[in-house]
């Protein structure tokens, strides 16, 4: 009995061994046939990492950016913008005119900024006209300006605090007008980088190169310390008649300064211009300053707007170019690669990065910024505001809101952006007015 037993207990578990490597040969199967089916074809979840299959060009693309899904990436942000209290427009008649910021930096306590102020009996009548201007009278919006200077303690509510450059005398550079500074902070001294005009702008075009004043504080008194610190190039080369909207940073020891030309045009040649950015580098702020040989590098955007990001630079393209309104990123602070596309980006931004003057090798970004809106007056009475944007793209800051794609506008917001002149054909195609 004793071994019918057994051999009864050994066919059951016998049994029960066939039958659970049978089930599990079946599982494995029914798992692998799957598998074979979907085997080349991009997964329902997002892949960290480039899968290894053929891919679309658009899929090849998709893991160079930072992050394959954009909400994820720390160089993507939306924009939201405030009013700022304290200045005063003139009932915006036109007559006063506040644009291009500097970054703005903290101080024991209070931001600075400063800015071209516009302040004129008249408002500018055009460069188209630029031969009519006169002493009271300028030619654009930038004419006949200075570089003012406010302060705050909240980025918000800011206090005019006057005059940081004047105009010069003439014919000292700088003399018709002064304007589009940045501010670098240097073995605790501070510099004003700004352009200098010599004769109303739109005469020839933006003929104005960079000089630079200096300061043992922030509220002045200011030195002059130098004009055409960043030089003009050579007749044919592109920024042979400019070096615009100098903003610079601290890289590698040194001073590296990033500058605008727009090329392609004047003087026979308005409309179809093109814009690059240049850097510069010197060793001290009064320079002298080397060109970078792979200048423009970059060939997108229009104000420059640069900030340390990790051990590199990153910057925002607006305005002008095939890659307008994107965020790049280059680790040389040299060859940038577009990051991300962005929208509603401030015009003339300039962040509050605490980290510019710091020679840092693990930049952080920024939260809020700067920017200008050159578009606030009504026709004949031109006028620019300053405002803030407050954003994320920050490696300490992580605000979901920021980071959303859906972002909505009322239909008025795209009614503005209407025909206006332009006739429409019967079925619905644009005919351009004869």
């Amino acid at each position: 009995m004793k071994e019918i037993k057994n051999l009864l207990i050994i066919g059951i578990i016998s049994a029960i061994v066939t039958f659970t490597f049978s089930c599990s040969n079946s599982e494995k199967k029914s798992k692998e046939i799957p598998k074979k089916q979907v085997e080349g074809v991009f997964p329902f979840k997002m892949p960290t990492e480039k899968p290894n299959i053929p891919l679309s060009a658009s899929s090849e693309r998709m893991f160079d950016y930072p992050t394959p899904r954009v909400q994820d990436n720390e160089l993507f942000s939306q924009f939201k913008y405030t009013r700022l209290k304290g200045f005063d427009y003139n009932d915006g008649d036109g007559t006063i005119s506040r644009r291009d910021p500097s970054r703005p930096i903290l101080v024991d306590g209070t931001y600075y900024v400063w800015y071209t102020k516009r302040h004129t009996k008249v408002p500018p009548i055009g460069w188209s006209r630029a031969a009519e201007a006169t002493d009271d009278i300028p030619s654009t919006d930038w004419d006949l300006a200075e570089i003012w200077f406010a302060t705050s303690e909240d980025g918000i509510t800011w206090e005019e605090q006057g005059v940081a450059i004047s105009r010069p005398e003439k014919p000292k550079s700088g003399w018709r007008s002064v304007a589009t500074p940045d501010i670098l902070v240097w073995k605790e001294k501070y510099y004003l980088y700004y352009q200098a005009f010599d004769e109303p702008s739109g005469l020839r075009g933006d003929l104005c190169p960079v000089s630079i004043s200096y300061a043992d504080s922030p509220n002045g008194p200011w030195t002059h310390g130098g004009d055409k610190v960043i030089p003009f190039g050579k007749e044919n080369e592109w920024d042979h008649k400019a070096t615009h909207d100098p903003q610079p940073l601290v890289r590698n020891g040194k001073i590296h300064v990033y500058y605008k030309a727009a090329y392609n045009k004047w003087p026979d040649n308005r409309s179809n211009y093109a814009v690059g950015h240049g850097l510069a580098i010197a060793d001290d702020p009064l320079g002298p300053y080397t060109k970078h040989p792979l200048n423009p590098v970059m060939q997108s955007g229009h104000e420059t707007t640069y900030w340390p990001y990790k051990e590199g630079v990153a910057t925002l393209a607006i305005k002008d170019g095939n890659e307008r309104e994107t965020i790049q990123y280059a680790k040389d602070g040299v060859n940038f690669k577009i990051a991300s596309c962005v929208s509603l980006v401030p015009s003339a931004g300039a962040p509050f990065a605490a980290d510019a003057f710091t020679d840092t090798k693990n930049g952080r970004g920024f939260t809020w910024g700067l920017s200008h809106f050159i578009n606030a007056g009504k026709a004949k009475k031109s006028y620019s505001i300053i405002a803030r944007f407050d954003c994320d793209l920050s490696l300490d800051y992580d605000e979901p809101a920021y980071k959303s794609t859906g972002v909505w506008h009322k239909p008025d917001v795209y009614f503005a952006q209407g025909t206006g002149s332009i006739n429409k054909h019967p079925e619905g195609r644009g005919v351009k007015q004869k």
